[in-house]
């Protein structure tokens, strides 16, 4: 199915590669250069691209490209899919996937990627049975490996290989049974001038870490199950059970991993948790904007931050913020205000003059404002967790519970 693997950075360098059936060429990724110089912005790269004789199948993340190369017609989805957890998994081992990363550990990134597929179709993609197979770096174990010649490819294969149940390692134990469920909730919406919704969407996760013993068997119910759409579950979940009754059933994998995602769209009504104050003139100069919570159910909105795209001709900012920091890129002309938490008691405001370059004429421009904010405790959705049960056993309360609600991207139209 999938031949071969390139890892491309943003200024268009090849800096790795793995094939798991023939070599194909670095030089196919010249059809992916050639859609690339098509598009303004790495996000609105299309996710495939047919050449000749092959199709070139690509993820955008963490400003690397992640091209999958197949000689043949398959599922886009499954392949994209797959990418996805390529990353999750170096994020898992690493901390996080960037080019500096990934050149850093690149003997155990080939080792990862000989394990996730066979002959071109995945096989080992959960990180519980990846790390009882490869070790996960760390300093005493690269210095021990350096010094006996050894990798960190374990001699035994994974327990959850040989079993029924793939995604589960056999044998688990703890001294304390614990687990936990975070609710992340991401708001992408857009508000007109008048404080009006033009556009509001929720992307939702259910991430886990579970440490339980032996193979336990959990219920997960919802209050309100029916709002949730577009839903992508883990391989554990039992369909046919969540397709009928709207009940999460499913023998969970030992550590983290991702429960589900859900998507809410636009068509149900999104509280915006979070309002602007703005006055922004260029033919006088000034620009004077405040932000504010709102219906943040006694919350606090925490890594506040604003971003505005000046128009060229503005030269400078000379600005007085009554809350964290402000920075203005003369290059790119971007804007930028660091606010943190909101105190609802002196609410953050920044205001000042703006300075037009020499020569410039009355700039007539109605710039978005993009808010990034952070609520702990809160899902904007109303999506509520109502009952866990373990064998039969009712677990409450739920002290593993949290909801985050970020925004991925919350625009104001001035």
């Amino acid at each position: 199915m999938i031949h071969s693997l390139f890892i491309i950075n943003v200024s268009g360098d090849v800096f790795m590669e793995k094939h798991w059936k023939s070599v194909i060429s670095r030089s196919v990724c010249d059809y992916f250069f050639e859609e690339q110089k098509k598009i303004s912005s790495p996000v609105d790269m299309p996710p495939v691209v047919a050449t000749p004789h092959h199709y070139l199948i690509t993820i955008f993340r963490n400003n690397l490209y992640f091209v999958a190369t197949t000689t043949t017609e398959v599922a886009p989805l499954f392949v994209l899919e797959f990418l996805h957890r390529v990353v999750d998994i170096f994020e898992d081992y690493f901390g996080e996937c960037n080019e500096t990363i990934i050149k850093e550990h690149y003997v155990i990134i080939y080792e990862l990627l000989d394990e996730m597929l066979d002959n071109g179709f995945p096989l080992a993609t959960e990180s519980n049975i990846l790390k009882e197979l490869i070790k996960p770096p760390n300093i005493l174990r690269t210095i021990a490996n350096t010094v006996t010649g050894k990798t960190n490819v374990s001699c035994t294969l994974p327990s959850g290989q040989l079993s029924n149940i793939p995604w589960r390692r056999s044998g688990v134990k703890y001294a304390n049974n614990e687990a936990y469920f975070d609710v992340i909730e991401e708001v992408d919406a857009i508000i007109d001038k008048n404080g009006s919704t033009v556009f509001a969407e929720i992307q939702g996760y259910i991430d886990c870490c579970i440490k339980l013993s032996g193979m336990p068997d959990l219920t997960m119910t919802f209050v309100n199950p029916r709002s949730l759409d577009d839903l992508s579950l883990h391989p554990c979940i039992r369909f046919k059970r969540w397709e009928n009754e709207k009940v999460l059933s499913f023998i969970p994998p030992d550590g983290n991993f991702r429960l589900i995602s859900y998507h809410i769209s636009s068509q149900s009504i999104v509280a915006i948790p979070i309002y602007l104050k703005h006055y922004i003139s260029f033919r006088e100069g000034k620009l004077d904007i405040t932000v504010g919570p709102k219906q943040t159910m006694g919350r606090q909105v925490e890594e506040v931050s604003l971003e505005i795209p000046m128009p060229k001709s503005v030269a400078n900012c000379n600005l007085t913020a009554s809350q964290g920091r402000y920075t203005f890129d003369p290059v790119s002309k971007v804007f930028h205000w660091d606010v943190g938490k909101i105190d609802i008691t002196k609410l953050p405001n920044i205001k000042g003059s703006i300075s037009l370059g020499a020569g410039a004429g009355p700039v007539e421009a109605n710039p978005t404002v993009t808010v990034h904010f952070v609520i702990n405790q809160m899902a904007v959705s109303g999506l509520k967790v109502s009952r866990l049960d373990m064998y039969g056993e009712k677990y409450r309360p739920f002290k593993g519970v949290k909801y985050i609600t970020k925004a991925g991207k919350y625009q104001f139209r001035l």
